[in-house]
C-alpha cells in the first residue's frame, strides 16, 4: 500500500500517527506545543523529497547575486586595437597592443609625443566638443607603409579614449584593385590600338591592294586578336577560380595519368619544344583530392612557362613523387636564364612580369602564376619557386593525398571483398 512513497514520506506519516496518540495520552496543556513541533518535523521530512539520502536541514534561500561588472582595464586589454586613455593631455593607461606599437614608455607622456604624427597632434591638441568628429588617417605610424585610423571619444571626468584601427590591409586591397583595373585596361588597349591602326591602314587603297602588305598586316592583327582572347580567357578563368575557392574539391585525381595526358596534348600541338619534356613519375603515388580540369590548367601553365623561358634544346623535367610526410609533390624544372631573387616574391601578382617585353613576345598574359596560386590554394596545397641565375627555375607544387574510406561490411557476396567509397 505504501510502495509509491519514499522513506522520508513514510517517516513523516509515522511521526504524525505517533503525535496523534501522544496528544490523547499526555497532559492536555502540552498538546498545542507537541502538535506544532511534530507537524514541523513531518513537514520538513516530506518537503525534502522521497529519496533515501540523508535528511538535510532547511536553509533560507539566498538571493541570486548578479556578477560584478568587469574592470575597465580588463575590457581595454581585451580590445585587439591599440587603445589609450588620456587625461590632461597625458597618457594615463594603454593596452598591450598600444604599448607594442608605440613603446612601453608612453604611459605618463604627453599624448602628442606618444603618437608622433602631425595629424594626430592637431586633433589631440584641440579641445573636446560635444560634436562627433570623424577619424583621422595616419600614414607611417609604426612602419612607413602602415595606414591607421585614429578615433577620439570623450569619457567621464574630461578624459579621452584614443583608439587606433589598422587599415593597412584595406588600403592594400584597394591598391591591388586599382592596379588590376589599370593593368587589364592597358593589356587590352595596346593590342586593340594595333588592330584599329592596321584596319585603318588597310582601308587605304594603295596599302589594301598590295597583297604582301595586306597579308603581313592581317597576320599582325590576327596575333593581336589572339593575345586579347588569351587575356580575356585568363581573366574569366581567374574570376571563376576565385568564386570557387571556398568549395573544396573531393574527386580523386591520378596525377601520373594527368601528366601523361598533358604531355600528349603538347606533343599533338606540335610545339617545337614539346619534344624536350622529360617525365620522372614514381610508382605508387596516391591520387589527390582535386578538380581535374584545374589541375590540368596548372600543369599547362607551369610547363608552358618552362617551354617559353628555358633554353632551346634543354630538358624540361616533370617529376611526381610522395614525400616522407605523405604529401604528393610535382616539380617542373627548366634550364634557362633563371630569375633574380628580388622578383621571386612578386611572381604570383597579377600582370607582374620579370621581363615585360620578352613575356609579351612569348604570348604571356602575366596571369599564369596568379591562376596557379589560386588553384593550389583552393586545393589546400602550396607551391614554391626556386631559381638560380644562369641555371634555371624549378616550381614545386605540394598537394594533400586523397583520403579513401573503406566500408567494413561490403555489399558484395564475397565476405573478403571491400568496397571503396570515394
Amino acid at each position: 500500500m505504501l510502495q509509491g512513497f519514499g522513506s522520508r514520506t513514510i517517516t513523516a506519516i509515522a511521526i504524525v500517527v505517533v503525535a496523534a496518540i501522544a496528544v490523547f495520552l499526555l497532559d492536555w496543556d502540552l498538546q498545542p506545543a507537541i502538535i506544532t513541533l511534530v507537524g514541523g518535523i513531518a513537514a520538513a521530512l516530506a518537503a525534502t523529497g522521497t529519496g533515501d539520502g540523508p535528511i538535510e536541514m532547511l536553509r533560507p534561500v539566498e538571493s541570486v547575486r548578479q556578477p560584478s561588472p568587469p574592470d575597465v582595464q580588463d575590457v581595454i586589454q581585451a580590445i585587439v586595437h591599440p587603445v589609450l586613455i588620456v587625461a590632461d593631455g597625458r597618457v594615463t593607461y594603454a593596452n598591450a597592443v598600444a604599448l607594442a606599437l608605440l613603446g612601453k614608455h608612453i604611459v605618463g607622456e604627453d599624448v602628442r609625443v606618444a603618437i608622433r604624427h602631425p595629424g594626430a597632434a592637431e586633433r589631440l591638441a584641440s579641445p573636446t566638443t560635444g560634436v562627433p568628429q570623424g577619424p583621422i588617417n595616419l600614414v607611417g605610424l609604426g612602419t612607413k607603409d602602415q595606414h591607421w585610423e585614429m578615433h577620439v571619444a570623450r569619457a567621464s571626468g574630461g578624459q579621452r579614449i584614443v583608439q587606433l584601427v589598422d587599415q593597412t590591409g584595406n588600403y592594400a586591397a584597394e591598391r591591388m584593385r586599382v592596379d588590376f583595373v589599370a593593368n587589364a585596361s592597358h593589356e587590352l588597349r595596346t593590342p586593340l590600338a594595333s588592330i584599329l591602326g592596321y584596319i585603318e591602314t588597310l582601308g587605304d587603297d594603295k596599302a589594301g591592294e598590295d597583297a604582301q602588305v595586306r597579308g603581313r598586316f592581317l597576320k599582325i592583327m590576327f596575333d593581336e586578336a589572339r593575345r586579347m582572347q588569351r587575356l580575356v580567357e585568363d581573366l574569366i578563368s581567374l574570376s571563376r577560380i576565385e568564386a570557387e575557392k571556398y568549395r573544396l574539391p573531393d574527386r580523386a585525381v591520378d596525377l601520373g595519368a594527368l601528366i601523361s595526358e598533358v604531355r600528349s596534348e603538347l606533343l599533338d600541338a606540335q610545339d617545337k619544344r614539346s619534344g624536350d619534356i622529360v617525365t620522372d613519375i614514381d610508382l605508387g603515388v596516391p591520387p589527390v583530392a582535386g578538380d581535374r580540369a584545374q589541375l590540368s590548367q596548372v600543369l599547362h601553365n607551369l610547363i608552358g612557362n618552362a617551354m617559353k623561358y628555358g633554353r632551346p634544346g634543354s630538358p624540361i623535367t616533370i617529376k611526381l613523387w610522395r614525400d616522407a610526410a605523405g604529401t604528393v609533390r610535382i616539380s617542373v624544372a627548366d634550364e634557362g636564364d633563371g630569375i633574380a631573387p628580388e622578383h621571386l616574391p612578386r611572381l604570383t601578382e597579377r600582370f607582374y612580369r620579370v621581363d615585360p617585353g620578352r613575356s609579351r613576345a612569348a604570348g604571356g598574359t602575366g596571369l599564369g602564376l596568379a591562376i596557379v596560386k589560386h588553384i593550389i590554394e583552393r586545393h589546400r596545397g602550396r607551391f614554391d619557386v626556386t631559381s638560380l641565375l644562369g641555371k634555371g627555375t624549378t616550381v614545386t607544387v605540394m598537394l594533400p593525398a586523397h583520403v579513401q574510406t573503406y566500408q567494413a561490411t561490403p555489399a558484395s557476396s564475397d565476405p573478403n571483398a571491400a568496397v571503396i567509397k570515394r
